[in-house]
């Protein structure tokens, strides 16, 4: 995976995530969404077989959209790490 930033503003952060698909970006959108810091957190894939995704995150106030987006990447290392965990145990 490979993530090229297309815009980065103080209030928003624009970027395409190269060789992912609505897995991926669907849930760090629901997490995005979950954060009381941003406003909006958007993706789109322009082609369902060769378009890529670009996610627009969007914040409130004076928060960074990067710092959102860590908190949701490492929520998701946090929830797929005890998925992993609990296939193991079966």
């Amino acid at each position: 995976m490979e993530i090229e930033v297309v815009k980065d503003t103080k209030l928003e952060l624009e970027m395409i995530i190269h060789g992912e698909n609505h897995s991926l970006c669907n849930v760090l959108r629901k997490y995005l969404m979950e954060d009381s810091d941003v406003e909006y957190a958007v993706y789109g894939i322009d082609h369902p077989l060769t378009g890529e995704p670009i996610m627009t995150i969007k914040t409130k106030r004076t928060k960074r959209p990067r710092d959102s987006l860590l908190r949701a990447a490492q929520r998701l290392k946090e929830e797929t790490a005890e998925f992993k965990e609990l296939l193991e145990d079966i």
